[in-house]
């Protein structure tokens, strides 16, 4: 997500303030959680999508359990630095990280990262997916993906897109879209949304990838137009854009997800606590009302079934990656 959608979220914030559970006092007594202050760790900064999203969640949990619940953020190296952190934490169950699958996928790409997701930490449930969106610059005049591949035939110096994460979906999505028209796709690294956005609104490049939470705001706004999603069905954030199966091409379908993990030795009885209780906040309905507004599509999980998800999602990503000819880094 861009900083410039800092302000609206901060509204998005101070309405999650608000979202109080009137059980609140009574739940205090009843949760399995440690009678201490818990804390929720984000690998990117404050005001960024990751970030917004766990503090929604964090102040139900607060309501529900009558905790106090910090949001710690450790941005940087794509969010590794948190999980890294939750590996070398403590098992006490105060502390858990919710991490986007895009840190997840780095131990494919960049393999030195320090910690291994199928051993290095614990899951404790799906928070929901995410869709990639690919979007084109309102300066050429395109509104889908024919007039867009049209455009591209009229204009081939002009064939690459930005991406919002070198490495990630957001690089491997554009490519394999290029791929898949005929027209190959260059990727041009850009640090984040904001600037990508800016650039695309200006007309300095014409096209970008980047996760639907990041380009949707800017989409409504007109300053972006998003012509598919990397999904099977449409995002419930934003059922009029057409995925990238209902366009014919169902191979290219790739979702992102969001999880909440534990430390790797934290005792089991901990981490169904903290399940039972981050299930009851995304089934809260002010909370999913919240969150599908930002693009996620909220979906839960057992430990077991997301760790089959993501053994699963891993050998997918990585066939992929060696598809189009990536070169894991470092």
């Amino acid at each position: 997500m861009t900083t410039k959608n800092v302000g609206r979220r901060a509204s998005i914030l101070m309405t999650g303030a608000a979202l109080a559970t009137p059980l609140a006092s009574v739940r205090a007594q009843q949760t399995g959680l440690p009678d201490k202050p818990l804390k929720i760790l984000v690998g990117f900064p404050a005001g960024g999508g990751t970030d917004v999203m766990a503090r929604l969640i964090a102040e139900v949990l607060k309501q529900r359990t009558g905790r106090s619940v910090i949001i710690d953020n450790k941005p940087g190296a794509s969010g590794t630095i948190a999980v890294e952190a939750l590996k070398n934490g403590g098992t006490d169950g105060t502390t858990i990280a919710y991490v986007p699958s895009a840190t997840i996928v780095q131990k494919l790409t960049m393999p030195a990262v320090p910690f291994d997701p199928m051993t290095d930490i614990a899951p404790i449930t799906l928070a929901g997916t995410v869709q990639t969106a690919f979007c084109v610059s309102p300066t050429i005049g395109v509104n889908d993906l024919k007039q867009y591949v049209e455009w591209l035939k009229k204009n081939p110096t002009r064939a690459s897109f930005g991406t919002t994460a070198l490495g990630s979906f957001t690089h491997f999505f554009g490519v394999m879209a290029g791929k898949a028209v005929g027209i190959p796709l260059e990727p041009v690294p850009y640090r984040g949304a904001a600037p990508l956005v800016a650039d695309l609104q200006g007309g300095h490049i014409a096209a970008g990838c980047g996760g639907i939470t990041d380009f949707l705001e800017h989409h409504r706004a007109g300053k972006v137009k998003v012509i598919f999603t990397s999904g099977v069905k449409p995002t419930t954030s934003a059922p009029e854009i057409p995925t990238i199966t209902q366009l014919g091409y169902p191979q290219l379908s790739i979702l992102g997800w969001y999880v909440f993990f534990a430390p790797p030795k934290m005792p089991a009885p901990l981490i169904d606590a903290w399940g039972q209780e981050l299930k009851a906040v995304l089934a809260t309905p002010e909370i999913q009302k919240k969150l599908t507004e930002l693009g996620l599509d909220i979906e839960t999980s057992t430990p077991a079934q997301f760790t089959e998800r993501m053994t699963t999602d891993l050998a997918r990503w990585k066939t992929i990656i060696d598809s189009i000819g990536y070169k894991p880094q470092g």
